[in-house]
């Protein structure tokens, strides 16, 4: 991925500009390559390919001390969005430029290995984003303790609910003080006393002027804690901005979604209209 100091502004941890992630359809699991190549014969005779844009044009920045949440229906790129901050995927077109240490907790479990213990997991993991021996040695005690696993730090990660997993890689994703957090859905994850808690340290991120861009379905959480919201639909940017207009934007949207589904009958009527007398116009 192509990253850079940010050159225009110091304060600037995040400069995304006409960032596109591109996939191929032409091949799946079913699909022959003499079967492909005349799909695409037939496609250049149609004057179509077989791309999908997981992101298209995308732009926008983030400063330090900023704490943005990327929110859309399913399907929106924003996963996508948050694995190229990552690096861990390519861009396809545009530029990402990254000022800053990056810490990620994009999937719950990933990089774990199933068969070790809590505590041996944060080794691996802090082995993983660099840390040194000594220096993870001595954070080991307060990642323990922030997780909060009791006994289960010592069994294994295969015997824990997707709750305790949020737990462990929050308490090392956030132990490391990074420049930029990024979050994908985790904190809708565990019971309420640890959501809190997490919502308290990404708000103490964020006074310590570190960036945090976060994927979220809570909205609360959305115009409570957040400084700044992004809106994306089919892979671009429709909304941006004041975190409680762009929640109003999506809500919207997402409300004549519904409407047109139920209205094709991919959803079931709703309760009210269902109660409709009998031989009342539809």
């Amino acid at each position: 991925m192509p990253t850079a100091q940010p050159s225009h502004d110091p304060s600037v941890a995040i400069n995304v500009e006409g960032l596109g992630v591109q996939y191929s359809l032409k091949f799946t699991r079913k699909t022959t390559l003499r079967r492909s190549l005349t799909r695409n014969e037939k496609n250049v005779e149609n004057g179509s390919d077989s791309k999908f844009w997981a992101l298209h044009e995308v732009s926008f920045e983030v400063v330090h001390g900023e704490s943005l949440a990327v929110i859309g229906p399913n399907g929106a790129g924003k996963s996508t969005l948050l694995q190229v901050l990552a690096g861990i995927i390519t861009p396809s077109a545009g530029v990402v430029e990254v000022d800053g240490h990056i810490s990620s907790l994009l999937t719950l479990g990933a990089g774990f290995d199933q068969d070790l213990n809590g505590i041996d997991n944060i080794r691996l993991a802090g082995a993983f984003m660099g840390i040194d021996h000594a220096t993870l040695e001595q954070r080991l005690p307060g990642m323990v303790e922030y997780a909060d696993l009791g006994e289960f730090i010592y069994q294994p990660i295969k015997t824990y609910s997707s709750g305790m997993k949020a737990r462990l890689g929050f308490a090392i994703a956030t132990s490391v003080e990074p420049d930029i957090l990024l979050l994908d859905e985790v904190l809708a994850t565990g019971d309420a006393a640890f959501r809190e808690k997490s919502k308290a340290r990404v708000m103490e991120l964020v006074q310590a002027a570190k960036a945090i861009v976060l994927v979220t379905h809570d909205m609360t959480w959305v115009e409570e804690y957040c400084n700044k919201a992004m809106l994306l639909e089919h892979g671009r940017i429709v909304a941006a901005g004041d975190p409680a207009e762009v929640v109003e934007i999506h809500q919207e949207h997402s409300a004549q979604r519904r409407a047109l589904q139920a209205a094709a009958g991919v959803l079931p009527v709703p309760r009210a209209a269902a109660s409709t007398p009998a031989g009342a116009a539809r």
